[in-house]
This record gives structure tokens, sequence and C-alpha cells, in this order.
């Protein structure tokens, strides 16, 4: 339920006061994974899952990725011409 807690705040982006009660008490979770990674506990657990490259079990799901929102402006860059052709800015 731990392991579930942490992933909800990362993957939903929420703070930790509103993590769900179905996982703990929200200062007792953040408490115990501040330890973690302070002890290292995660890289240790993240290196274990990758070490096997045949891992059937290890996903990494695009709809969980997330970008700041300034990311998606647009501002800025190249910019692509009426016939396709890249124009430099």
């Amino acid at each position: 339920m731990f392991v579930n807690g942490c992933l909800w705040v990362l993957r939903s982006r929420a703070h930790w006061k509103d993590l769900p009660e179905r996982y703990g008490k929200w200062k007792m979770v953040h408490r115990r994974f501040n330890r973690w990674c302070h002890a290292g506990v995660w890289e240790k657990v993240f290196e274990t899952l990758t070490a096997d490259r045949n891992n059937q079990y290890l996903m990494l799901d695009s709809t969980i990725v997330r970008t700041h929102q300034q990311a998606a402006s647009g501002k800025g860059g190249s910019k692509i011409r009426r016939w396709g052709v890249l124009e430099v800015v």
C-alpha cells in the first residue's frame, strides 16, 4: 500500500496532503518516502527491476509521462512552412 501511495502521488502530481486515506496517513507515507530517498532504497529497487532485461513485468506506460505545462505552448524553435521545409528562426 505504501508503494502504491507513492506512485499515486507521483503519477497524479498531487500534493501529499491529497493522498487518499486508503494508502494511510499522508504524513507517514511522505516521511517514509523521504527516508527511502535518502537511504537509496528507491535506486536499489529500480536497479533490481532493470537488472533482468527480459523482465516481462517492467513496463513504462507513456500515458503517465508528463511534461511541464509550458512545454506545450509551442513558442520558439523551428517553424514549419506550408511546403514542409523547416524554417530556421
